[in-house]
């Protein structure tokens, strides 16, 4: 099957996360207070934290500060209260960027990501401006160099297990699934002891818009880096083809 893997830019994010394990780490430890909050904190009972205690450790979170992060969620009653908030808009270019942030203060976050937006020369839009030019879509990422399974078993497992591509790069495998069968195929590939570079639900472009004029590439990055910097901000998704 065709595709298209973004493992380089995966791997340049995760270089990034690294130096900065501290930004990574707060983003994890407020989805699994989140889904701590609404589904409790056995993952046996949670697919949702079972997706996230797997996307922690994609991101070589330590188990005891993902145990003690479900432990300080499930035993504290009064922990601070999280709300999802999302925000489309447009970067230098017409470049399609959405935001999704975690926070427990939507007038400051929405401040923020606006301000984000307009010292990179871009705007804040409405809702659904620019999300239907993306796709919902699972996305696991394995490294090739660490999987030791043939690449034919590892698309016939996951396709078994409800994946609904799978494509062949030279540095790793892509699997894409619905988002409501993500949880069944990540699940599968763990327990065959499959390592994965990345795990999530994420938003995938139809397309990819390159840019030429060198103020824009500027422009852009800057509001993409001020947009990371940001402890609201859970994740960043954008059609421009670095």
């Amino acid at each position: 099957m065709s595709g298209h893997s973004k493992f380089a830019n995966i791997k340049h994010k995760k270089e990034k996360n690294d130096a900065a394990k501290g930004k990574i780490f707060t983003i994890i430890g407020r989805e699994i207070a989140v889904a701590v909050k609404e589904g409790g904190p056995d993952p046996n009972n949670n697919s949702r934290l079972r997706d996230v205690i797997a996307k922690a450790k994609a991101n070589n979170m330590p188990n005891d500060t993902i145990e003690r992060g479900i432990k300080k969620a499930a035993g504290n009653a009064n922990a601070v209260n999280y709300e999802y908030v999302s925000y489309e808009g447009y970067g230098p270019g017409g470049i399609a960027i959405i935001v999704d942030a975690l926070t427990d203060n939507k007038n400051r976050t929405a401040a923020n990501v606006r301000s984000a937006f307009t010292k990179g020369n871009g705007s804040v839009g409405t809702q659904g401006c620019v999300s239907y030019m993306f796709d919902k879509k699972g996305q696991i990422i394995v490294d090739r160099e660490e999987c030791e399974m043939d690449p034919d078993d590892l698309m016939m497992l996951a396709l078994d297990a409800g994946a609904e591509d799978f494509s062949e790069e030279e540095d790793s495998f892509e699997i894409l699934t619905d988002p409501d069968s993500f949880s069944a195929v990540r699940q599968a590939l763990e327990e065959k002891g499959i390592p994965m570079a990345q795990a999530e639900v994420t938003m995938i472009p139809q397309n990819y818009v390159t840019l030429t004029d060198e103020d824009a590439v500027k422009n852009l990055q800057r509001t993409l880096d001020l947009l990371e910097e940001d402890d609201d901000v859970q994740n960043v998704y954008h059609n421009w083809d670095e």
